[in-house]
């Protein structure tokens, strides 16, 4: 009671409202608190004026966050976490293949004006002669002011968050901002985009956003546009023309008339597809022919693929990616070539979950659900409605958890960013081998040597006898094992060990009878 009454500055033994009318004078702070007050840390900026500035900084970048700006900065922020992943594998000589390297050998020739050869799939192989893929000859501007693998690879992590921007467009008009936004991320999330990712370089990386644009064209009625995006896809691969031809004929099922554009694009994309694998790889090609057609019928052994592996996959393209509901879509018709190559290939790679296969199936899929969601939340079945209200989140969810195995996740990572001291003494040694000079490497030094030197795949090199042979150590054979089979392959030259690492080996060719 007293404490009470001492707090309140009343007098001892006093009971408060006595002489209410005598208002006490304050108390006077005594010298170690004034010492305190002198010395300790200047007191807190007063609520309002922190409200004032969080106020002003919301005023000033409102522009910036509009919901018009949304799909852009989706795809700014997949861009950065494409290249991060594209980038610090390649720094960490992380190469699961040899595409890479063909695929910038073939940007190289195109960048010197000369034709794309691609020694590393035999000594002067014209790539037009396996792949059609002319489409590439749009990266050589970039490739001659930048001559580097990294230059294909952030290429491709910009083509790839390019076609985030019309699927998560798509999505907002469509369903609304936030179900927009959540669709839009669990695409840029999606395993089949992430696999692609991570799988070094592909020609694919131009089919994505062509399929998105023009997808996104033909759900807002802009035919026109549907077919300028389409087209293009003649140049990405020899196959996909079918799907540019399929994209006509869905334009011709939604307006439900012979659109002249329509029937234009259905008769270019199958008559391109012809030319190509009737006369222009086979023209390209040494043997005359398509080195593909062996993977295709009976002349390549049948159809061997297990069903259940078909199916698998197919749920994997379908169900965490749309929840099964692009079925209800007529757009889901512009998968069906790609798919039905792979039913008619026994080609086990084509069938799985990794790669780069299914990328080009991932702008499909999710506009073919952003097609039908509408429709159905108005469905007449109450559990429909409410299960196409909560998918979008369901399938952000789905993303997110499946991304912890998949490439994303090794941002989250520290050894992510750390380069290992194996990696500088390969580079160093590397560097050991001067420009222009012809090598004959396997798949991890390539992508330190195609930029700069004439690469040969090892053990293809028609007979010439490299300057330099570059070649991983691998744990079951010794570097005396690897120089015997060095000097059986190029039994007419002489090598010796340039330099090695704990993991590679450079032999230098001294003579050559």
């Amino acid at each position: 009671m007293e404490t009470a009454a001492a707090t309140a500055g009343g007098a001892p033994g006093r009971i408060l409202g006595e002489n209410s009318g005598t208002v006490p004078p304050p108390r006077t702070a005594g010298p170690a608190a004034a010492a305190t007050t002198t010395t300790g840390a200047p007191p807190p900026a007063p609520p309002g004026r922190l409200r004032h500035t969080a106020d002003r900084l919301r005023t000033r970048t409102a522009p910036l966050r509009t919901p018009r700006l949304d799909p852009y900065w989706t795809a700014a922020f997949f861009f950065l976490a494409f290249a991060l992943v594209s980038l610090f594998r390649f720094r960490t000589m992380s190469i699961s293949s040899w595409d890479l390297g063909i695929f910038e050998q073939a940007v190289r020739g195109y960048a010197h004006f000369q034709a794309p050869i691609v020694d590393l799939k035999g000594p002067g192989t014209n790539i037009l002669g396996d792949h059609f893929s002319p489409i590439l000859i749009v990266l050589a501007p970039f490739y001659r002011v930048f001559p580097s693998p990294v230059t294909l690879l952030t290429a491709q992590a910009a083509l790839f968050a390019l076609s985030v921007l019309p699927v998560t467009r798509a999505a907002a008009r469509h369903l609304g901002r936030l179900p927009g936004l959540a669709v839009g991320i669990a695409y840029g999330m999606s395993w089949g985009v992430q696999k692609a990712v991570d799988f070094d370089f592909h020609e694919i990386a131009f089919a994505l956003p062509l399929i998105a644009f023009a997808l996104e064209a033909v759900l807002r009625g802009r035919w026109t546009a549907a077919v300028c995006w389409a087209a293009p896809l003649v140049l990405v691969k020899e196959d996909l023309g079918v799907t540019a031809a399929t994209i006509g004929a869905l334009a011709l099922i939604r307006t439900r008339r012979a659109s002249p554009l329509a029937i234009g694009l259905v008769a270019f994309g199958i008559t391109a597809t012809a030319v190509t694998l009737g006369l222009l790889i086979p023209g390209f090609n040494g043997s005359g022919s398509y080195d593909y057609w062996t993977k295709f019928g009976a002349e390549g052994g049948g159809a061997t693929i297990p069903l259940d592996d078909a199916v698998r996959t197919t749920l994997w393209v379908l169900l965490p990616t749309t929840g099964l509901l692009a079925l209800r879509s007529p757009l889901l018709l512009v998968a069906l070539p790609t798919l039905g190559w792979r039913f008619l290939s026994h080609e086990p790679h084509y069938w799985g979950t990794d790669w780069h296969y299914n990328a080009v199936l991932m702008p499909v899929v999710f506009l073919a659900l952003i097609d039908a969601l509408p429709r159905i939340r108005v469905s007449a079945r109450p559990w429909l409605r409410s299960y196409a209200h909560h998918l979008p989140a369901a399938l952000l969810a789905a993303a997110l958890a499946l991304t912890a195995n998949l490439p994303l996740a090794r941002l989250t990572e520290a050894a992510t960013y750390r380069t290992p001291p194996n990696v500088t003494a390969d580079e160093k040694l590397l560097e050991r081998i001067p420009d222009g000079a012809t090598v004959e490497s396997d798949i991890r030094p390539l992508s330190r040597l195609t930029h700069r030197t004439q690469v040969f795949w090892i053990g293809d090199t028609g007979g010439l006898a490299p300057q330099y042979v570059a070649v991983q150590l691998r744990d079951d054979r010794t570097p005396r094992q690897v120089l015997a089979e060095t000097k059986a392959r190029h039994p007419r030259s002489t090598y010796v060990v340039l330099g090695d690492t704990t993991d590679l080996l450079v032999f230098h060719r001294t003579s050559s009878k």
